[in-house]
């Protein structure tokens, strides 16, 4: 059924496809009021995207300082994406958790100024999810480790969030992280 069939059903009179004069002026009042707020908002992403492309860009040459100086310590190993890391204490077990494998942690997560944006260690309750549903260095990391062990992780943004901010983990930022692994697939 055409818009002008139905007018007739309903019991619209008017021209099929014509907008009466008066209600086109307050439609583009309205447009132009619609248009405008469209606008700021573009306005302010933009904004927020150049603001955050700097952060990043300052953050990400703190991290790689740090991880240079970092890679001189004793005990800390890295692989070739970049990722750090130190046993803490090593574990009982001998396999290895897969990427497709649930894992069942406990980890306390700092920035490289010291504050702490995440810890299920505060939060006294370990946590249970997937290593394909974390950020790559998670994933990467804890397939080196075994049931058991303790490591800290020095995870460069590249491996962490990029150029995103996460709450308090601001764009480009390096994250460091005490992991425990406590179980392998055990939920």
């Amino acid at each position: 059924m055409s818009p002008p069939e139905y007018w007739k059903i309903v019991g619209i009179k008017a021209e099929p496809y014509i907008i009466p004069t008066s209600r086109l002026i307050t439609h583009r009042k309205h447009m132009k009021t619609v248009l405008f707020i469209l606008a700021i908002v573009a306005l302010w992403l933009v904004v927020q995207q150049v603001l955050n492309g700097n952060k990043a860009k300052q953050n990400i040459e703190l991290g790689e300082t740090f991880l240079q100086k970092n890679a001189t310590e004793d005990g800390v190993a890295s692989t070739a994406s970049g990722l750090q890391y130190k046993v803490l204490n090593a574990g009982t077990g001998n396999i290895h958790p897969k990427a497709t494998d649930r894992v069942k942690v406990h980890y306390h997560g700092t920035l490289i100024d010291g504050t702490v944006f995440d810890s299920s260690v505060d939060r006294g309750e370990p946590i249970t999810f997937g290593l394909n549903q974390v950020i790559p260095g998670w994933t990467e990391g804890l397939q080196l480790m075994v049931e058991g062990e303790k490591t800290r992780f020095f995870i460069p943004s590249k491996l962490a969030y990029g150029n995103r901010a996460a709450g308090r983990i601001q764009p480009g930022s390096t994250l460091i992280f005490d992991v425990e692994l406590i179980g392998i697939n055990v939920d």
